[in-house]
């Protein structure tokens, strides 16, 4: 996760937040809570979730799947944009963190939209695919451990819907993915430059990677 464009002014980026849709008042609050927080860089960049959320308005998405919730930015800035009767499954194994986004949920009213799944996420999205849902969900949205990306980004495919979008966060890794591969690179770095170099091989997908945030690679899937 990441919470900011890299290499770009400061005075530039708040222009730049300041001729787009208004962030929401609870997500300025979530910001400044998250942020207070050690681990607060971890979180979405919200011009990240103002890219998907306006993708959501886009393909008109009614389903939304998250791997990697954290404190609920961007479940809570896709549920403030689903239509009312707009569901969310997002999964994570962090119950402090997930408890702020319980709490977010609430504040902003949007709570019965999202169902929270408190364990590993391939068990979860395992789950949902022995349940039917595959083609049901409209876009999902990886931004969690990074060795598994790979596995998740195989069941969100099976679970999207032809036309629909995978988004996946950090495919930069801070710029570390240009570090060159050695006995010692961690398995993270290995997995995901390996990851990013067979997407454009891979026939089922559409995919564009963009310089937001820590890099946000969107995958329309055919």
């Amino acid at each position: 996760m990441a919470t900011h464009i890299h290499n770009i002014d400061p005075q530039l980026l708040a222009y730049l937040h300041g001729i787009g849709e208004p962030e929401h008042p609870v997500l300025t609050r979530l910001r400044g809570r998250t942020a207070s927080h050690r681990l607060g860089k971890m979180a979405i960049a919200p011009e990240q979730a103002a890219l998907l959320t306006w993708l959501v308005k886009l393909i008109r998405a009614e389903r939304y799947l998250e791997v990697g919730v954290f404190t609920g930015y961007s479940s809570t800035a896709m549920a403030l944009t689903l239509p009312e009767h707009g569901k969310i499954t997002a999964c994570d194994i962090n119950v402090t963190f997930t408890d702020i986004a319980r709490e977010t949920w609430q504040e902003a009213g949007i709570a019965d939209k999202i169902s929270l799944h408190l364990q590993p996420a391939l068990l979860t999205l395992d789950d949902l695919i022995a349940a039917g849902e595959s083609g049901s969900y409209d876009m999902a949205l990886i931004d969690a451990d990074k060795p598994p990306t790979p596995q998740y980004y195989e069941r969100c495919l099976q679970l999207v819907r032809s036309g629909g979008i995978i988004a996946i966060d950090n495919v930069l890794l801070g710029g570390r993915v240009l570090e060159p591969a050695g006995e010692h690179s961690p398995p993270a770095h290995t997995v995901l430059r390996e990851f990013n170099q067979n997407l454009p091989h891979d026939h089922r997908i559409v995919p564009i990677t963009l310089p937001v945030g820590d890099g946000l690679t969107l995958l329309l899937k055919k």
